[in-house]
């Protein structure tokens, strides 16, 4: 999944893509690269990002989504938390909705999904962008996010979005301390067994990834990305959401064969 942000403050994007012709460029240049998804986002999620309304999110993701039209041959998800930009967007051409809320900020939103039939992808965090590390605290890092992802799919199950087209997404990096982050990667292989769904993972730049990259910059980390890219597909990652995706890709390639090879092993 290619990461497609139209926002002026993007946390990994040196050059934001500010320009519709310039972000359909991009996500063009994503598919051609071996993307096989596209994630559009107008609302930055990074950790004390402002919250904006929902007619500027609009104004920066429908010119996107309407050039895709008939140009881009893979799916486009919509990353965002609100039902109205979900509606607008799915009628825009969005066929699955990335909500970083776990359908916990907009009570509106899974009925949107529900009502239009798309795919829902739920992560899980805690509180808003400006709270999330000051409710990073696990007794049980694993059965809780697990726990409050299982909740996020009964809210979606009671709108009447069927099990069968949700995916779960455990958060690295959101209400996670650098370790959480960590821990959930290391224990990657069991959430999706847990929660019986396809599992996405969203490393890509992330702040965890600073330390032990000496404070480099985020675009600057695609080298320790790599290495959190590879722990998820050889746990068994379903779908893995990244910034740089013709470097990405490769990674993502090999690690699988490595993968197959390995379950071959194991009969």
């Amino acid at each position: 999944m290619g990461v497609l942000n139209v926002t002026p403050d993007s946390f990994a994007d040196d050059r934001p893509l500010l320009n519709p012709a310039d972000a359909v460029a991009a996500a063009l240049s994503m598919e051609a690269a071996g993307a096989d998804l596209v994630d559009v986002g107008g609302e930055s999620t990074r950790p004390g990002a402002p919250a904006i309304s929902a007619d500027e999110e609009l104004s920066r993701v429908l010119p996107v989504l309407e050039a895709l039209k008939g140009r881009l041959s893979v799916p486009v998800s919509i990353d965002t938390s609100k039902a109205v930009v979900a509606r607008a967007a799915i009628a825009a051409g969005a066929v699955i909705v990335n909500d970083v809320s776990g359908l916990r900020r907009d009570p509106m939103l899974a009925r949107a999904v529900a009502d239009t039939r798309a795919a829902l992808i739920v992560m899980h965090s805690r509180g808003s962008s400006r709270t999330m590390y000051a409710e990073a605290e696990y007794g049980d890092l694993v059965a809780e996010v697990t726990s409050e992802l299982r909740q996020s799919l009964q809210i979606a199950s009671e709108a009447g979005v069927p099990l069968e087209r949700t995916i779960v997404d455990p958060g690295v990096g959101f209400a996670k301390r650098p370790w959480h982050s960590y821990g959930v990667l290391a224990r990657l292989s069991e959430f999706a067994p847990a929660l019986d769904r396809p599992l996405l993972v969203g490393p890509s730049r992330k702040s965890f990834l600073r330390e032990a990259l000496s404070g480099r910059p985020a675009h600057e980390r695609d080298w320790g990305t790599s290495a959190a890219v590879t722990t998820a597909v050889l746990a068994g990652a379903h779908i893995i959401r990244v910034h740089a995706v013709a470097e990405m890709a490769q990674v993502v390639r090999v690690a699988e064969e490595i993968r197959k090879e390995g379950l071959r092993a194991q009969g």
